[in-house]
């Protein structure tokens, strides 16, 4: 099993990788207060995300869902979906992705605050 800790800043917050293997990626996740991912989906892969600290609101195709510390979402395989943190404290969430590739590349974006493209 590959154990690679490192951390990539992004517009909304930032990741921290803590595991990359052939089988699976866990991530440590921070959005920062007011900020959102884009909407967006995977072809290859699903994720389980675990909230840790703060709220977050899930959309997961279309539907709003609130999430508290210790409760998860899942989010199928070509399921459109996004992270919002809309709370005035970090929120910080574990993403479990599992499928046949985990690369940034395997996104595809419908919405994106920061004007970023596929």
């Amino acid at each position: 099993m590959s154990q690679d800790y490192y951390t990539e800043q992004r517009p909304w917050g930032q990741f921290k990788i803590l595991f990359d293997t052939p089988t699976f990626k866990v991530k440590e996740m921070t959005i920062r207060p007011g900020q959102r991912l884009s909407y967006q989906l995977h072809h290859k892969r699903a994720e389980h995300c675990f909230v840790l600290v703060g709220v977050g609101v899930v959309t997961l195709d279309g539907r709003e869902i609130i999430v508290n510390p210790g409760q998860s979402v899942d989010v199928p395989v070509e399921s459109k979906h996004r992270v919002a943190n809309r709370g005035i404290i970090d929120l910080v969430y574990i993403e479990i992705q599992t499928g046949t590739y985990f690369g940034e590349d395997d996104i595809i974006r419908f919405e994106d605050d920061y004007s970023r493209v596929s």
